[in-house]
């Protein structure tokens, strides 16, 4: 599974399937896909910043064989773009996408049916809860525990960290400043030796930190 798959797994409520965080999502699942770009050495920053975050660059290789990551490297192999503009337009239709990956593999339902015999409507309930709750053992320990994290798990929290959609995990973390700080120090890129290179952490980081502003500024204009 990919990253966006686990992320967007974590966001849905398991009874409706209403995603935490609706109105960053697509910057949240964009970042997803970037990040995972980044992890397989695809996709690279420049250090050169702008109004649009750090400028991504895409890295040569052999084909990739996802076909939503090879759309997604090719949108970055285009040209150079700043990494705020790239998250819109990566992750602007992901969200069916990634829901019918979830629905082909057993781990959401789609059910659809009318309300007062007039207006369908569309649930998303969880299916196989399984590997979420795997995951989020994998969050907690990391978070509450102070478990070294996994590649994938740092990521996964640096995302979730930068969405502001930590707090909406169920069931809750015991919240307490120890938990906020590893989550931010994740979310900067500290990951630790044994997790990634410091130039992937790097380019994490940048996305990370990126779709932060994105939802800030998101959530400021939209109050």
């Amino acid at each position: 599974m990919l990253l966006v798959e686990d992320l967007l797994l974590l966001l849905m409520d398991d009874e409706t399937g209403t995603p935490a965080g609706a109105g960053t999502l697509p910057y949240t699942l964009g970042g997803a896909v970037l990040v995972e770009l980044a992890l397989l050495g695809r996709v690279d920053t420049t250090g050169a910043g702008g109004f649009s975050g750090e400028k991504v660059i895409a890295v040569e290789g052999e084909p990739l064989a996802d076909p939503l990551l090879r759309q997604a490297y090719e949108k970055v192999a285009e040209k150079p773009r700043g990494v705020q503009t790239l998250l819109l337009q990566i992750g602007g239709n992901l969200w069916n996408d990634v829901v019918d990956r979830l629905v082909g593999q057993g781990l959401v339902r789609r059910e659809s049916r009318k309300v007062l015999g007039l207006f369908r409507t569309t649930r998303l309930p969880a299916a196989d809860g399984q590997r979420e709750q795997e995951t989020r053992d994998r969050i907690r320990a990391v978070l509450v525990d102070g478990a070294e994290p996994d590649t994938r798990t740092a990521a996964l929290i640096a995302l979730l960290s930068a969405s502001g959609a930590l707090p909406a995990l169920r069931p809750q973390l015991a919240w307490s400043t120890p938990v906020i700080k590893r989550a931010k120090e994740l979310e900067q890129g500290n990951w630790g030796a044994s997790a990634v290179n410091t130039a992937v952490a790097r380019t994490a980081a940048a996305i990370a930190t990126s779709s932060a502003v994105v939802a800030v500024t998101v959530i400021t204009t939209t109050s």
